[in-house]
C-alpha cells in the first residue's frame, strides 16, 4: 500500500476520466494507493480542497500559498488566518510554501516572510509544514534553522547531499517524486541512498514531473508506485516494502490514523 503525499487533486487532467476525480482516484486505489494529501497552492485552495476530503475518507489535504504567488496573495496568508484554515481535522500540513528564486527573484522579501509565517502557524497547530525550494537551497535551510522548525517535509527533493543532510539535521522528511526515476537522475539516486528509511517519503506532485515510463505525460496519483520502484533499487528493498515504510513514516509524521 502507499501514500502520494504530495499531489494537487484541484489541478488534475481529468479528460481520461470524462472530468470526474472520484474515478481518477479509483483508478490510484486499485493501483495500491491508499492515502492521499492533496497540496495548496494558493491561500483559497482549501474551499475545493476541504470538499474533496469531505467526499472521500483517504484524502487530507494542505492550507498554504505557494511562494510563486503573488505578494498580494502571499499576504493574505496571516499567522493567524494559517492558524485558522488549519483547524479542521482534514487539513494534515501548512502549505507548500518555501522558497523558489527560479521563477522569481522580484519578491524575495515577500517569499521569506511568508514561509516564515507558515512555519509559526504550523509550530502553533503542530502540524507540518511542506516545503517547496527551487534554486534557493541556501536561504531555505537559513530560514528553516532560523525559525526553527523541525516539523516539515522537504518535497520533490532534488537538491544536493549538503541540503539533504542539512533538513535532516533540522528533523526533516524527505519526499521524492518521479524525477529520482529518470535516467538521468543518478546523481540525486546517489542523494536518496543516504536519507534514512525512516525520513522518506513518496510523492507524485502531479499533475506534474511523471515518472518513468511515462515521462512528459499528465501525472496522476496511480503513478506514485514507480516513484516507490525507483527507491527500492536504490535502498535493496521491494516496492512494497518501500511502501510500507513510506507509508509508516507518513502516518508517524503527521499523525493520521483514519
Amino acid at each position: 500500500m502507499f501514500v502520494d503525499s504530495h499531489c494537487h487533486l484541484n489541478l488534475l487532467d481529468l479528460t481520461p476520466y470524462q472530468g470526474d476525480l472520484n474515478q481518477a482516484l479509483a483508478e490510484a486505489r486499485a493501483a495500491g494507493v491508499h492515502r492521499f494529501m492533496a497540496i495548496s497552492v494558493d491561500i483559497d485552495d482549501h474551499v475545493v480542497l476541504g470538499e474533496i476530503a469531505a467526499q472521500h475518507a483517504d484524502v487530507g489535504y494542505s492550507v498554504g500559498v505557494h511562494p510563486c504567488e503573488s505578494p498580494d496573495v502571499m499576504q493574505k496568508a496571516s499567522v493567524e488566518y494559517l492558524v485558522q484554515l488549519a483547524q479542521p481535522q482534514k487539513v494534515w500540513a501548512l502549505g507548500e510554501t518555501g522558497l523558489d528564486y527560479y521563477h522569481s527573484t522580484e519578491h524575495i522579501v515577500a517569499q521569506k516572510a511568508c514561509f516564515a509565517r507558515h512555519i509559526e502557524a504550523s509550530k502553533i497547530v503542530k502540524k507540518p509544514v511542506v516545503v517547496h525550494t527551487r534554486s534557493a537551497k541556501a536561504d531555505t535551510i537559513d530560514l528553516i534553522r532560523a525559525e526553527g522548525s523541525q516539523h516539515g517535509i522537504l518535497h520533490c527533493f532534488t537538491e544536493d547531499l549538503d541540503t539533504a543532510k542539512a533538513v535532516l539535521d533540522c528533523g526533516y522528511y524527505i519526499s521524492f517524486a518521479g524525477i529520482v526515476s529518470f535516467k538521468n537522475a543518478q546523481a540525486l539516486r546517489d542523494v536518496a541512498a543516504y536519507v534514512p528509511l525512516d525520513r522518506l517519503l513518496i510523492e507524485t506532485d502531479s499533475p506534474y514531473l511523471a515518472p518513468m515510463p511515462f515521462r512528459g505525460k499528465s501525472n496522476e496519483p496511480k503513478y506514485v508506485p514507480y516513484v516507490a520502484q525507483a527507491l527500492a533499487k536504490v535502498y535493496g528493498k521491494t516496492v512494497e516494502e518501500i511502501g510500507e515504510i513510506t507509508t509508516h513514516n507518513f502516518n508517524r509524521l503527521l499523525a493520521v490514523t483514519v
